[in-house]
């Protein structure tokens, strides 16, 4: 799908770390000549939306109930909420995901840890993007939390270990796996696991990143066109 000259997308990544960037999400955004922008939390960036059409919640290491210590992890989550009650594209991905949930009063919790490749399927509830998924697909995962889904939310996508991997709400795709990932990102995060770890990470890597990767630009495309006529709406700060 070309680009609205007139009404250009614009999307705003709320990053937590800098570890965790948009990765693979930038080289398609830069091949459709989407413009995007980062909001760099940890050096005290504004949590605002200025003139940004679509709104993506990274990862990070800490957790969504954190508030004391990262108080902008609350006006995330009201800044999440006003954005879906407008119906704009809102893109959470894993500590995305929970910030999703947690603001609209889901509990995240600490649950079965994930690092590496797993497999997860579509819901018989699945909608959009997901429905063209296959049965099963493998996804890389790095997190110790799960959430619970929030009332209006609809699960996408199952684990066998973490049930709640996918979910709808609104305008809101929270997604708790991985689907930004690169070599160069894999290699950073498992930098610190044991040697048989990593060589199990690299050797799945290999077998299941290209999938990750077009899977990834499905997403995109929804999360970029997928409701044309809806996603011009703007919020201000």
């Amino acid at each position: 799908m070309s680009v609205d000259r007139e009404h250009p997308i614009r999307v705003r990544a709320f990053q937590h770390t800098p570890s965790e960037p948009l990765g693979y999400f930038e080289q398609i955004f830069s091949e459709k000549e989407i413009l995007f922008e980062y909001v760099r939390l940890w050096e005290g960036d504004p949590v605002s939306t200025d003139d940004a059409t679509h709104l993506v919640f990274l990862g990070g290491p800490m957790s969504v109930n954190d508030e004391s210590q990262l108080p902008w992890l609350k006006l995330e989550k009201e800044l999440i909420c006003r954005a879906v009650r407008k119906r704009v594209p809102v893109l959470g991905l894993c500590l995305g995901a929970q910030l999703i949930a947690s603001a609209h009063g889901a509990t995240v919790y600490r649950f079965v840890k994930e690092n590496g490749w797993f497999l997860i399927h579509p819901t018989p509830d699945s909608t959009g993007v997901f429905t063209s998924f296959p049965d099963t697909f493998h996804v890389f995962q790095m997190h110790g939390e799960t959430f619970h889904l929030p009332v209006g939310g609809r699960l996408q996508c199952r684990g066998d270990r973490v049930p709640n991997q996918a979910f709808r709400l609104g305008s809101a795709l929270g997604l708790q796996f991985h689907l930004e990932m690169t070599e160069s990102l894999i290699r950073d995060w498992t930098s610190s696991e044991r040697k048989f770890q990593k060589e199990i990470i690299g050797r799945d890597t290999k077998r299941f990143l290209e999938r990750s990767n077009f899977l990834c630009r499905e997403v995109a495309r929804e999360f970029l066109f997928g409701n044309i006529h809806t996603t011009q709406a703007i919020i201000r700060k």
